[in-house]
């Protein structure tokens, strides 16, 4: 069963997305790799994701994951624990030859009129 987001982690104000492009014809050994070893890190030390993604249009070959905290120092604490989580380096070795490029943005939620504060 799909990891659903969490109605918390939606509301959450600052969104780390990260974009990854990955090698012609590779997306799939790169999803095994991620769902099988970077998974249990990411869920033990992020918490649940926003969400998951696969390009369609425009540059092809790309993953995106977005995850959210609460602010910078929620961000940092919890890239910390992956970073240094005994099992990360294991999935690093593995997809290093997966992934061609890599982009990581924090991006901050804004109200919007119309939309409403329940978001936030």
């Amino acid at each position: 069963m799909p990891h659903e987001p969490s109605a918390r982690s939606l509301r959450k104000p600052l969104v780390d997305h990260r974009v990854y492009t990955i090698r012609l014809r590779k997306m799939g050994e790169f999803l095994e790799v991620f769902n099988r070893m970077a998974m249990p890190v990411l869920m033990d030390t992020l918490a649940h994701p926003v969400g998951f993604y696969i390009s369609q249009v425009g540059p092809l070959n790309q993953f995106v994951h977005l995850w959210a905290y609460d602010d910078l120092s929620d961000y940092e604490r919890r890239s910390q624990a992956r970073d240094t989580h005994p099992d990360f380096p294991a999935y690093l070795a593995a997809s290093e030859h997966l992934i061609v490029e890599q982009e990581t943005r924090l991006i901050r939620a804004t109200p919007m009129a119309g939309w409403g504060a329940q978001h936030f």
